[in-house]
């Protein structure tokens, strides 16, 4: 749904890395060598990130 602002285990703000995490993995960089360069080391906040599926697209079909 909408990326959490932050990791519900350890409260490290993540949600601003989310679109350039996002960009470049669309663009076919590994998710790992992502999250490397951007300091993303704990595994909780790794989990946050690669664990987001974005379905607000699909539910906005459906706004009254």
């Amino acid at each position: 749904m909408i990326i959490p602002v932050r990791c519900f285990t350890c409260g490290k703000p993540i949600a601003s890395h989310y679109e350039e995490y996002k960009k470049r993995v669309d663009t076919g960089e590994n998710a790992k060598d992502v999250l490397d360069s951007l300091k993303i080391v704990r595994y909780c906040c790794r989990r946050m990130l690669i664990s987001q599926a974005d379905l607000i697209d699909e539910l906005m079909e459906y706004e009254a």
